[in-house]
């Protein structure tokens, strides 16, 4: 049996980490995607179990206490957190699991995971990322200028990384995406 491995994809909102991974997915069904819990409420569409496991802060703060989270982190008044128990089966069981998390998740996960396979993703400029995250539709100008303020303080984390992937053109990205995660 093959050994499993921890791949964990990071960088700023609206960089394209969830593009890139649901397009790596649809090529690669033997991957695993952790599900992260979350203390927001979820958005139109989202299933619980699926998307995220929506959890009251109280049974988050319980998860976090009891050793139950391989990371976590708030941001804007929620919590995130990948739970462990899942990660380290898969792992266990000789599958290659996918986290797609937030820089701070990342570093944490350089504690627990120290061998984990590293990868941050960088938007072509911050003009693009700043388009990118318009073009979502999903938040407030305020919002917006919170996002991009927090990702010109992740863009200085790239050197704690294995690698970086530049997200300009998309098949360029998964292609190193999967040379990165499938080489030998």
């Amino acid at each position: 049996m093959s050994s499993g491995q921890l791949i964990v994809l990071t960088g700023p909102s609206g960089v394209g980490k969830g593009t890139l991974v649901r397009s790596l997915l649809a090529r690669h069904n033997e991957l695993y995607l952790s599900i992260s819990a979350t203390t927001r409420p979820p958005r139109r569409g989202e299933v619980d179990g699926k998307d995220y496991y929506f959890v009251t802060r109280s049974k988050f703060e319980e998860m976090i206490y009891q050793g139950e989270l391989l990371e976590w982190a708030e941001y804007a008044n929620n919590c995130y957190g990948t739970p462990r128990f899942d990660v380290e089966e898969k792992i266990n069981s000789g599958t290659k699991v996918l986290l797609e998390i937030d820089v701070v998740g990342a570093r944490n996960i350089k504690q627990t995971f120290p061998d984990a396979l590293r990868i941050f993703v960088l938007p072509p400029s911050l003009e693009e990322l700043e388009r990118r995250l318009r073009r979502r539709g999903k938040d407030s100008q305020e919002a917006i200028a919170c996002r991009l303020e927090r990702a010109k303080e992740e863009l200085t984390a790239i050197e704690e990384f294995n690698h970086t992937i530049i997200n300009k053109d998309l098949n360029q990205a998964l292609q190193k995406f999967e040379s990165l995660i499938f080489a030998v």
